[in-house]
């Protein structure tokens, strides 16, 4: 007799293709074209590294610089970026949908670690071991430690797993950040994180460079768990701890393109059901601060969001206010750490580039740089073969590519690095990018 799991996933296989048939049948699997001309002459622009038939090209979109010259080449070099011809990453809406659908396979071994914060709550650190047990994968004490952060629902997906893994391989350190409540994470003070507030994420990475004084820090997000990356490297500056950063398929604009904009319900449903069922299991205690009632029953991500953090019993406050505090990119020209955004002209949930990509950032800003490719959907970018995702081989280059750039950089001009051997173990000073390396 089936269990009642296999009945909600055999009634979900066949809601799906029941949608899958109604999609080629409606002619929905199109990439629609709303910027028009002026979107033909925006992706124009940048860098061209490849145009293969039927894979598209990409371009990098950055501001001339030394470093940017550096990355160039690095990109130019790697295989990651060399796809094939392949119609699959030309149907976005099709991507998400499998993305729902696809059965989960078996999640890695991960050592969770509960750091308490200054305020009394906690964020949970999970650890990956690998597939294979504590004897698998993982690097030294130097090896350099990547932190991953889920998108702002606190989801961890099967992309962001895969990415890690494939971290592991190359002698990463992946760890998972998750928020409070957020993926088992207990809830020990009746206040959660909002969208773009790092506070808590600035304690975790003063953690890690504490547990792991002499390894390089790099950090990479997911979807709308960008805002909180991006938030964090404006506030930061010079002192973000950050050797570099990557985002994939980014959030820019929290209000206008996250909350505000009409993204697909094949997106927004599942993450809205996700975000309930944790709230659920904390509703006593956040009875006391906010509506549990209207907040449980909210029909959107802006309607939850909104009750959660603006209707408050204690301190309301307006959707705009809370915004102006908010918003991933109120202190990007602040950021000291190099950032590469890789985003798809056919994201179906950031929405058109001409609307969505802040392009006059990556123009002007030394340190934000945009990897553009025409098709890849939401934090898709498929290809055939092993790793299913181009996106994180480009990533781990680019980590690799900043790695050698540093170096490089360090001996030209005979820049002291910490000894590791012998005598009393020295705390390395705060790691900051020289300003020439961005000219």
């Amino acid at each position: 007799m089936l269990s009642p799991e296999d009945l909600v996933a055999a009634a979900a296989l066949f809601v799906g293709l029941a949608l899958l048939a109604w999609c080629l049948w409606a002619g929905r699997l199109e990439v629609p074209a709303d910027g028009g001309e002026e979107d033909e002459e925006d992706e124009e622009e940048g860098i061209p590294f490849m145009a293969e038939e039927g894979s598209g090209h990409w371009r990098l979109l950055c501001k001339p610089s030394a470093l940017a010259q550096h990355l160039v080449r690095s990109l130019g070099r790697s295989a990651a970026l060399r796809g094939g011809r392949w119609l699959w990453p030309c149907w976005p809406r099709l991507q998400m949908l499998w993305q729902l659908l696809q059965p989960p396979e078996p999640e890695p071994v991960v050592a969770r670690e509960l750091l308490q914060l200054s305020d009394a709550g906690l964020v949970a650190l999970d650890w990956l071991v690998g597939p294979w047990g504590a004897a698998g994968g993982g690097g030294g004490v130097s090896s350099p430690v990547l932190l991953l952060i889920p998108n702002a629902a606190g989801k961890v997906t099967g992309g962001l797993l895969q990415l890690g893994l494939r971290a592991l391989e190359r002698g990463f350190i992946p760890v998972i950040f998750n928020r409070r409540g957020h993926n088992g994470c207990p809830l020990t003070t009746p206040r959660l994180q909002p969208f773009g507030d790092p506070g808590d994420l600035r304690e975790a990475v003063t953690y890690l460079r504490c547990r792991h004084p002499c390894a390089s820090l790099l950090a990479v997000s997911e979807g709308s768990g960008s805002g909180l990356l991006l938030a964090y490297l404006g506030e930061s500056g010079s002192s973000s701890r950050l050797a570099a950063a990557a985002c994939l398929s980014p959030i820019f604009r929290g209000n206008r393109d996250w909350f505000e904009a009409r993204m697909p319900w094949l997106y927004e449903w599942p993450l809205l059901l996700h975000l309930k069922q944790g709230l659920s299991r904390y509703a006593g205690a956040l009875a006391e601060v906010v509506d549990t009632d209207r907040l449980l029953g909210s029909r959107s991500l802006r309607e939850l969001e909104e009750t959660l953090f603006c209707r408050t019993r204690s301190r309301p406050t307006s959707w705009e206010s809370y915004w102006e505090r908010n918003e991933p990119l109120r202190d990007a020209d602040e950021a000291a750490v190099p950032v590469l955004c890789l985003c798809s002209a056919d994201d179906p949930v950031r929405g058109p580039p001409a609307r969505s990509l802040p392009r006059e950032l990556f123009r002007s800003s030394p340190y934000f740089f945009l990897l553009l490719t025409p098709h890849g959907g939401h934090c898709g970018f498929p290809r055939r073969g092993p790793g299913r995702c181009w996106a994180h081989e480009a990533v781990l280059e680019y980590f690799r590519a900043m790695a050698e750039f540093l170096r490089t950089e360090e001996r030209r001009k005979g820049l002291p690095r910490p000894r590791r051997w012998g005598g009393p173990t020295v705390e390395p000073p705060v790691f900051t990018w020289q300003r020439s390396y961005t000219r």
